[in-house]
């Protein structure tokens, strides 16, 4: 069983944060910079929200706001759902697509240690069909 923590071993622990204050303009400098689609807004070390791509577009944009002008806090998404090291990637999957979210920030005894994209649980997922696959043809054809 894959879990958190042996994505965060194969991907870094790297995480971006911003502060609810930053104006959406900064955050998205920071996500072009660092490529990723989401930011974790922290304040005093805790987790209160998530910003994303999504939040810009559908709470920006299509709004007819100016992201010079808006915080990450007037729009970032507040229902954040996390994980810890021990979840499973299944567990993972069954998350995001329940509450129809592509991040989660990843919990050790309340400090923030990494986060995990939808891309990195199907990476995970898949990496582990492929490896059953290969120990099943390997077994029915008495290979090693």
């Amino acid at each position: 069983m894959i879990t958190v923590r042996n994505i965060l071993q194969s991907k870094g622990s790297e995480v971006w944060t911003v502060s609810p204050s930053t104006s959406v303009f900064e955050a998205l400098g920071i996500m072009a910079k660092h490529d990723v689609g989401a930011l974790l807004v922290m304040e005093a070390d805790e987790v209160i929200g998530v910003f994303s791509e999504r939040d810009y577009a559908r709470k920006v944009i299509l709004r007819g706001k100016s992201s010079r002008e808006i915080t990450v806090s007037q729009i970032m998404s507040l229902d954040v759902v996390s994980v810890t090291l021990h979840h499973s990637i299944e567990e993972c999957m069954e998350l995001m697509t329940g509450h129809r979210i592509r991040h989660l920030p990843v919990l050790d005894e309340q400090n923030l240690v990494g986060v995990v994209s939808i891309g990195d649980v199907v990476k995970a997922m898949i990496s582990d069909r492929e490896y059953t696959i290969k120990l099943l043809e390997n077994f029915i054809t008495g290979t090693r």
